[in-house]
């Protein structure tokens, strides 16, 4: 019978066989649901590949894997018993549970298992050489977070996403707790849905109060990487799989998402 510390042992190698070809490991949280949370992390990763950097895209939300929806239905191969992402661009490629299991079918999990597929995720999946791989977390502070966080040790940086109001806020601060407890590097805040034009005058509308992601950057002494506005446009090309970065183009919240991945390309380098 095989030695079962001889499995995890093997297991972790593979693991840090694979990440030792990937030059920054980013992570995309927030301590609250609904902010946009993956469309930070499909639109910092698309942002990042069109500045010429190879980036992986890998979504660790195992209940709610959106970004199959919000790039298109591609899926995975298998190569030699070890996974292939999906291609999204030449040097853009994605994994999620989502591309592997049938269409609204749930994942009814427990810890271990999810700590297990997040682990063959990262060391039987073929990410190659890459500049950038982004973990778009599920919100809060449970299973996936801390088992991607046990397993790679420090990374180079979590994103962590608001929107303005003190809601959001006081989950955020939580999930900025978790992040400090398990001595990781946060880099910055992105608030989402900070306010939205008035199509007849131009002016800002803040729907969900103002001040938020500031408050939050001030407080933790990080940057404030950038303020995503709402736009009508956003959640139809999210729908039909169509990046904002990629199809918005020359729109305020392209221009938002493109300094928000540039932000991050710097800090990440600190």
């Amino acid at each position: 019978m095989q030695n079962p510390q001889f499995n995890l042992n093997n297991e972790q190698n593979k693991v840090k066989e694979k990440m030792e070809k990937i030059k920054f490991k980013v992570a995309v949280l927030s301590g609250k649901g609904g902010v946009g949370k993956t469309t930070v992390a499909v639109n910092l990763a698309t942002a990042l590949a069109e500045s010429g950097y190879k980036v992986g895209l890998l979504d660790l939300d195992m209940h709610g894997p959106n970004i199959v929806r919000m790039l298109g239905q591609k899926n995975p191969t298998v190569d030699e018993d070890e996974i292939v992402p999906a291609e999204i661009l030449p040097n853009l490629k994605a994994l999620s549970i989502g591309m592997l299991v049938e269409e609204g079918k749930a994942v009814i999990w427990r810890g271990p298992l999810k700590h297990s597929a997040i682990k063959q995720f990262l060391g039987d999946t073929k990410w190659g050489e890459l500049d950038f791989l982004i973990f778009d977390l599920p919100p809060g502070t449970g299973d996936e977070a801390l088992s991607l966080f046990q397993t790679l040790g420090k990374m180079d940086g979590v994103v962590m996403v608001t929107t303005p109001q003190k809601v959001a806020i006081d989950d955020v601060k939580r999930a900025i707790d978790f992040v400090h407890a398990m001595n990781q590097k946060l880099i910055g805040i992105v608030e989402n849905m900070s306010f939205v034009r008035c199509p007849k005058c131009g002016e800002k509308i803040e729907i969900f109060g103002s001040g938020g992601g500031e408050i939050l950057a001030k407080e933790y002494n990080v940057e404030l990487l950038g303020q995503v506005p709402l736009d009508p446009r956003a959640a139809k090309f999210a729908d039909e799989g169509k990046p904002i970065t990629l199809y918005l183009r020359q729109s305020e919240i392209e221009e938002e998402f493109r300094k928000i991945a540039e932000k991050v390309a710097q800090l990440v380098e600190k």
